[in-house]
Formats: structure tokens, sequence, C-alpha cells
């Protein structure tokens, strides 16, 4: 089974999607079928994973031997390649329609034909110039609907990339701790765990002055907007409509409030259930005896996993994903820190698509007391990138030699990103590759090659003499772009069989390989590196979120190439 336990309602999501895109495409039966299963699923009072671990699908009403088969493949891997074929057959922009409240698939290939509408930004303005009302079937009130349905759905939709608003939020939360007033201060929630994706920002503080505190963090000129102020709660709109909500903790409180308001809801609720095995409460305001009131603890967050009996569980693995029976048993990872990065396998140069020169990336690197950088450019098949040909790539060998006499402190290495054609390839001669210090291949086209297609592909590259590590892997781009079809068992198997690294893609639209899927590559005996893939001498800072995500997998130092020293890393590409 996948560590990441899939939901019933993911589960019925998919069936109900499934059934929709099969009567788009006139099929019949079968939508009634993944219609009447995914209902099922939905109302069912057992978690779904733990029915499929027995092998007891088939005795769910309305699901059969094939839609038991799919039903599995999403829990065991976490996709599903069928639905993905049928995804690629809709006209492009019918299925974003169908993510509106209220509209089906014949609705929605009815607005793409009638409007020639490929999605909802499409819709919206044909709604607004009052285009909906004329179509048949159709008036002011369907309009007025749709319009509704795209606020609601928008709504739904905006969650901020962390990579891109974690830099803004601690800067919000040091220039808190730097108030005469403020006592103590941390982030919580979602950024605090470091989730990919952030709706808002919770930052709690402890004050004997909040309303000074308010005032001033109401004031900060991060603020575009004030949606509220007060000496309990105060909150501000930042960027690109980021809401950021401070709440002001009593003191002896803070501990507890900051385990509660770090979340997740799903790690808390289990927490409470042991709280209430030992008859005490667990809430935002302590750790109390449910007769009496005695305090058990509240003022320091240890304290509350202390008194359950508990080791304490670092944020970023609070996701009800066994880290509790884990901080019972006292088998919790000892997780990579965020100081012991030794130096970066992938970034870019303005010998592709990178802003900045060798020197100005090695001395950015330098200046984060790394030890080594990896100078990995594109290659010549990636020619929106200005791709080096063989005799470029020669050639800045030659200025990376340079730069490593002139400056002291850091070694650059000389690496190359090659592309992965279609049927495994290497698209640089070996000739070339041989004179490398360390060589990453990137699928960057093809994406909608079928799961075995694009696995064999993958897999002959893991497979070539000069390979060191698999770039993103899954090709996935976050809130744009679905991973490749692509069976990770057997990739995870055969990069741990060939010693060739998989990438922890550290960039924020990337984040690929994802925390799950760092997790499932530890469990396989896979060795990880963590990369920025810079293009500017800023993106280095990229590397800790990196980190993060190897974090949430569980990973620990040994697991993560570049916690070595440079001759350790050297050692370990000679074998």
């Amino acid at each position: 089974m996948a560590e990441k336990k899939v939901s019933n309602a993911e589960i019925a999501s998919i069936l109900f999607e499934i059934a929709d895109l099969l009567e788009l495409k006139g099929v019949a039966f079968k939508p009634r079928a993944y219609h009447s299963a995914a209902q099922t699923i939905e109302s069912l009072g057992e978690d779904i994973t733990e029915i499929a671990g027995r092998g007891e699908l088939e005795e769910i009403s309305g699901v059969g031997e094939s839609i038991a088969e799919k039903i599995r493949t999403v829990i065991e891997k976490g996709n599903l390649p069928y639905l993905d074929r049928l995804r690629e057959d809709m006209p492009e922009g019918v299925r974003e329609l169908m993510e509106l409240e209220g509209i089906g698939p014949k609705k929605a290939l009815f607005l793409h034909t009638k409007l020639g509408v490929s999605g909802i930004e499409d819709l919206e303005a044909a709604a607004k110039k009052e285009k909906v009302r004329e179509l048949e079937g159709f008036g002011e009130t369907s309009e007025q609907n749709i319009i509704d349905a795209i606020a609601v759905w928008r709504e739904r939709h905006e969650r901020f990339l962390l990579g891109y608003i974690l830099h803004d939020a601690e800067e919000i939360e040091r220039k808190l701790r730097e108030h005469d007033a403020v006592k103590k201060v941390c982030l919580a929630g979602s950024i605090r765990r470091r989730r990919e994706t952030v709706g808002d920002v919770d930052i709690l503080v402890s004050t004997g002055d909040p309303e000074a505190v308010s005032k001033f963090f109401c004031s900060l000129p991060e603020a575009r907007r004030v949606v509220m102020e007060g000496p309990k709660r105060s909150s501000i709109v930042v960027g690109e409509n980021l809401h950021v909500d401070l709440r002001v903790i009593d003191g002896e409180q803070f501990g507890a409030a900051l385990q509660y308001f770090t979340g997740s809801r799903a790690h808390n609720i289990k927490l409470r259930k042991i709280a209430l095995d030992h008859d005490w409460k667990l809430s935002e305001y302590g750790l109390v005896a449910r007769e009496g009131g005695d305090i058990v603890a509240r003022e320091h967050e240890e304290e509350i996993y202390e008194a359950l009996g508990l080791a304490f569980i670092p944020p970023e693995l609070r996701e009800n994903r066994g880290e509790i029976e884990a901080a019972d048993e006292g088998t919790l990872p000892d997780l990579i820190g965020y100081g012991e990065m030794r130096g970066d396998l992938h970034a870019h140069t303005r010998w592709s698509d990178g802003s900045h020169t060798v020197k100005e990336m090695a001395e950015a690197a330098r200046d984060r007391g790394w030890e080594y950088l990896i100078i990995s450019d594109h290659s010549a098949g990636l020619a929106i990138a200005h791709g080096l040909s063989g005799d470029e790539i020669r050639k800045q060998a030659n200025e990376i030699e340079k730069v490593n006499n002139k400056i002291e402190d850091i070694t650059v290495l000389h690496g190359i990103e090659a592309n992965i054609d279609k049927d495994g390839t290497i698209d640089v001669k070996k000739s070339v590759l041989r004179d490398l210090d360390f060589v990453v291949g990137s699928v960057h086209s093809a994406f909608k090659m079928t799961e075995k297609e694009m696995t064999e592909r993958v897999v002959t590259a893991i497979h070539h003499e000069h390979l060191d590590m698999i770039g993103h892997p899954t090709g996935r781009l976050i809130q744009k772009r679905e991973p490749h079809a692509l069976d990770l068992d057997t990739v995870f198997e055969e990069a741990a069989s060939a010693h060739v690294l998989l990438e922890i893609n550290a960039f924020p639209t990337r984040f690929d390989l994802s925390d799950v899927n760092c997790r499932r590559a530890r469990d396989a005996g896979v060795m990880l590196g963590i990369s920025t893939d810079a293009h500017d001498t800023d993106h280095l800072r990229f590397l800790d979120l990196g980190v993060a995500v190897a974090r949430r997998g569980w990973l620990e130092a040994g697991t993560v190439i570049n916690t070595r020293s440079l001759e350790d890393l050297r050692a370990w590409l000679e074998k």
C-alpha cells in the first residue's frame, strides 16, 4: 500500500469523474455503474483503504472486478492512468468547466461548442457579457448561477505556493519578534508544517500589550488591506490576496495554542482521543483534567506530547501518517536538519537559461556556506532553454576550471541536465558525458505517454552508464500540470539497484519528488538528492524548501546525498 491514505471522498470523486467522461463520450451502461459505485463509496462508514487491505473491495455494492482494480491502482500508486487517458480525449477546457458546481459533462460540452469557451476564465467573460442567457435552456438565473459558481471555485483554488510566500511570512514574524512588547512569536498552521501550498498564514504571539502589537501588525508596510484589528485577533491581506492572521495568546497557554493551531486537523483529532483515554481534554487552552480542571500541560508544546506519553513530533510530520504511532513506539526518524546541506546538485547559469554567470552562482553558493555547487545547465535537445552542444559543454568546462582557480571555499563541479528522449536515451554523447562530474537526466517532452511507456523510458535512462540522478522524476508542476503516468514502485526499485539518485527538486512549482513519494523512495532503499534547480542566485535559498519536503517525507540525513562532504560525494559517485 502507498503511505498516503486515499480518502473515500477522493475515490468517489474519481469514479464520478469517470462516469461523467464516459457519458460525454456516449458510452452506454458504464457511466451508471461508475456513478453507482461512487455513491456507495462516498457514504461508506469505513475507510476504503482498510477494505482494500483486506481484499474485500468487490464486496462493496456496485464494485465489480474492473472498478475494484482501478480503486486499488489509485490507492497503491496515487493516480489512475485510465482516467488520465479519458481526460486527454476531452476538448480543451471542457474538463475545467466541469469543476464548476452545476456544470455536468453535457452542459460543459454545450457551452464549449456554442460559446467557444475553453476554460473558466472564458466562461466568466461570456457570462459577464450576458452571452450565456441567450443560449437555449439558459436564462438570467442560470447565468448568475454560473457567475456564483465561478466565485466559489476561485475561492477554493486560492492557495499559494509555499516557496513564494514563506519568505514574506518569516519577514513578518521577524518584525514582530523585534517589537519590544512581544514575548513569543511563531508561525503556525500549514505554513509551519511546510505544506507545499498554503491557504493563509497564521501567526501566534504572546504579549503584555495586545493593542500595541495589533496596531503594529496592521500598520506593517506589507499590509495591502486590514481586514480586522483587535486585541485578540487581527488580519491583514498581503501580496496577491494572501490573508495573514495574528492571534494573541496568553503566555501560559502558548504551547497548547501553538500545538493546536499548527495542526493538522487529523493529527489533533487523534491526540484528543489519546487525551480522553487519560480522562483529560486537549484544546488550544491546554491539556486539562476533565474533572476538576487541573492543568496537566500548556505552556510548552513539548510538554503536551510528553504528558500524552509521546516523543515530540516535529511540525512537518503532523499529518496523521503514522507519526503518532511512531512517537508512541519511539521510532520517529531523526529528521534531516535545515543546516545539514553541504551543496546543491542542480543549478543553471547564463550558458543555458539561467540569469547569472558561473562565477556569480559560485560566489552566492559560497556565501551560503556550502562546500560545492554543481552547475547542471541544459543540453542541446531543449532548444527553448538554449541547451548546450557538445562543444559548448567543453567550453563551459574551461570556464568552471577558471572559476575554481579564482574562488576559495567553494568547489564548482561540472554537470549537465540532459534530456531523456522518448526511447530513454540521453541526448548527449557518451564521449562528452564521461568527462563530466555529474549527469542529471530529465524528461522535458512527450509528457502524455502511457504509464508503461513512460516507466520504460525512465528505467532505460536509469541504467545509462553515465547517469547519476533523475531530475524532477514525476514532471509535475503544482497547480499547473499533473505528474506523468509513471509506475513509481518500479522506478524506485530500479534506481535503488542501479545506485542512481532521485531528485527532490526544491523549486516551488515542483517539489518533485513530493513528500509522500520521498517516503516511498526511502522505504525502497533509494538515495535522494536535494536540488534547487536554481536559475538565479536568489533561487539558491530554495534548498531549505527541499529539506522541508524531505522532512515531511520522513527522511534522515543519511538518505540525502548532499548532506555529505565533497570528498564523500565524489567517492559515492565513483562507485
